[in-house]
């Protein structure tokens, strides 16, 4: 066995090494390798492929021919080698004769042949896809349990035959189920979220034709699935509900579709889920996280008794651990909708006394801390900032809380403190908390006062605090100021680009465009420049409706900015409004 392992050990080893050889064109280096390779293992067809490329790239067509006539002679039952042949003979132009051999590799593989399945696997390796799917047809008719229809969808793909290619993975995952999940991720290449692009309309009619034929649970699951890359949500419900009628506990759909459909601000759809899972589930988390959505789903669209709701649910589940989200959204709806943040504060200070999970205390803490900057009351804010983040050092709750004693330093002006904070956090494992933490590193570290000298920082982070505080006539007045009197100055495109968001927030586009038009004139190198972009590129899209200029602005990120955060989101944009194929 030692020496059996040992032999095997030596075989892999030469193969890498003939493999990198291959890879680097080094092929006659490879060509050593490989003809020993082949020689101890004379059926191994990788070994057998890679040295006759090795003889074709050698210009040794020759040897090839007389390699493979030899074994055929040898071994007549192994007819893949006609495939081969024939691609020998078409690397030298011949191609009469690569047909001839073509043509008894087909011949083959229509009496059965045992290699049938390399013979196919080889067309399509040498591009042969007309072959290749003639053959792999062919298999299936003779044995209609063969599993060859991953094959034939990639070929239909590269044909740009997707009505076929589609109908190939309908057909696999109707033979097989457990293929759903890699007909998904396969499709999902070549489907968009525009619902009218052709392929969409070619994958829907395909697979509305296949359950109008043979109706199975199988195909609401995948037209679930299409609704909800095309964001048509309502319609991914119906599918969802089909199958909940026919399984009461097939739950999972619903809950993932309902908080797609809410993070969508598809509302009508989300309460509609939240009520089936309201009243189908047996599970209480999963209860409370739908009552919790119908509650921001209320808070959004302003019903007139969002208080009542909230304190109906309280009163009616006041024992129940589940609570705790619920009651800080209740204490967040009078800190920030009804602005009265005492009332909020007494909210979570009772809630922090009833719980008795630690994970509980530390989430109630931060929302309670926020809520006391929120106030300035800044001294007992960081006391339970500190609590949170010493509890959970290596949580992203404790995270949180570290960038939030950092982001409080900050508005208290304490730059230096606030500094050291953020540059531990600049290497956090959450990237939104990394992101944050580096992007108000950057202000202070660009602006913060040096020999006496005024930079505009405190300024600026007093309209910081009172954008955090919802105050935005007041903030704007500071940034306008701030802007006039430190022209030139590092401060300001910081200051332009904090005016341009409040101006969207305001609903002031031309106002926030004309902020950021300017923060790219300031520098255009800067750190801010690509945020800038990606504003102006969301503010024509989507408020303008001025397509061509949203693309120019997106493009700028893709060519200019290939490191910005917002780099993919930008390029998927791109693409969409220049009409690719994605």
């Amino acid at each position: 066995m030692l020496l059996l392992n040992t032999g095997i050990f030596a075989q892999q080893n030469s193969f890498v090494i003939a493999e990198n050889y291959f890879r680097n064109s080094e092929y006659e280096k490879a060509l050593q390798y490989y003809q020993e390779l082949y020689k101890s293992s004379p059926y191994n067809t990788t070994y057998l492929k890679r040295l006759m490329s090795c003889y074709q790239e050698l210009n040794q067509f020759d040897k090839v021919e007389q390699t493979l006539v030899s074994k055929l002679q040898q071994y007549p039952d192994q007819l893949y080698l006609e495939v081969l042949l024939g691609h020998n003979y078409e690397r030298q132009q011949r191609h009469t004769e690569a047909k001839e051999h073509y043509e008894k590799a087909i011949q083959a593989v229509q009496q059965g042949n045992g290699y049938a399945s390399v013979i196919a696997n080889l067309f399509k390796d040498f591009s042969k896809l007309d072959l290749a799917i003639q053959a792999y047809e062919t298999i299936l008719v003779q044995n209609p349990n063969a599993n060859f229809g991953f094959q034939l969808a990639q070929i239909y793909g590269e044909q740009g035959n997707f009505a076929k290619m589609f109908n190939s993975y309908f057909d696999l995952v109707d033979k097989n189920e457990n293929y759903l999940s890699n007909v998904k991720y396969f499709s999902n290449r070549y489907l968009s979220d525009n619902p009218d692009d052709p392929n969409n309309q070619l994958f829907k009619k395909g697979l509305l034709k296949k359950s109008i034929s043979n109706p199975k649970d199988i195909w609401n699951d995948l037209l679930g699935w299409y609704f909800i890359k095309q964001k048509q949500f309502g319609k991914a419900l119906i599918q969802y509900k089909a199958l909940l009628a026919r399984n009461p506990d097939n739950l999972a759909n619903i809950k993932n579709l309902n908080r797609l459909a809410f993070d969508a601000e598809d509302y009508d759809t989300s309460e509609k889920c939240s009520a089936l899972i309201i009243a189908k589930t047996n599970y209480e988390r999963d209860k409370f996280s739908a009552i919790y959505i119908q509650l921001q789903i209320a808070i959004q669209k302003k019903y007139p008794d969002v208080l009542e709701r909230f304190e109906s649910i309280l009163k009616e589940y006041k024992n129940s651990r589940h609570t705790i989200p619920v009651k800080i959204a209740y204490a967040n709806y009078y800190s920030y909708t009804l602005k009265q943040p005492e009332k909020g504060i007494a909210i979570l200070e009772q809630a922090l006394r009833e719980s008795t999970s630690k994970f509980s205390k530390g989430r109630i803490k931060l929302n309670l801390a926020q809520l006391l900057v929120f106030t300035e009351n800044f001294n007992r804010a960081l006391i339970y900032f500190s609590q949170v983040q010493s509890q959970f050092k290596n949580h992203p709750l404790g995270q949180e809380a570290r960038f939030k004693v950092a982001q409080t330093s900050y508005f208290k002006n304490d730059f230096k403190w606030a500094k050291a904070q953020l540059k531990v956090l600049k290497g956090s494992a959450t990237q939104l908390i990394a992101n944050d933490a580096a992007e108000l590193f950057l202000t202070i570290s660009d602006n913060q006062p040096k020999d006496s000298t005024a930079t505009g920082l405190a300024q600026y982070s007093k309209a910081d605090f009172l954008s955090y505080q919802r105050k935005n006539d007041q903030a704007i007045p500071i940034l306008q100021e701030l802007i006039s009197s430190y022209k030139n100055q590092p401060i300001e495109d910081e200051a332009q680009y904090k005016l341009g968001v409040l101006y969207i927030d305001e609903k002031k586009y031309l106002e926030a465009i004309a902020c950021f038009e300017k923060v790219i004139a300031i520098d255009a190198k800067g750190i801010l420049v690509d945020n800038a972009l990606y504003q102006l590129g969301n503010l024509y899209l989507n408020q303008l409706e001025d397509t061509e200029k949203a693309a120019t602005y997106f493009q700028k990120i893709i060519f200019d900015h290939p490191s910005s955060i917002y780099l993919i989101d930008a390029r998927k944009k791109y693409r969409t409004l220049r009409g690719d194929q994605l």
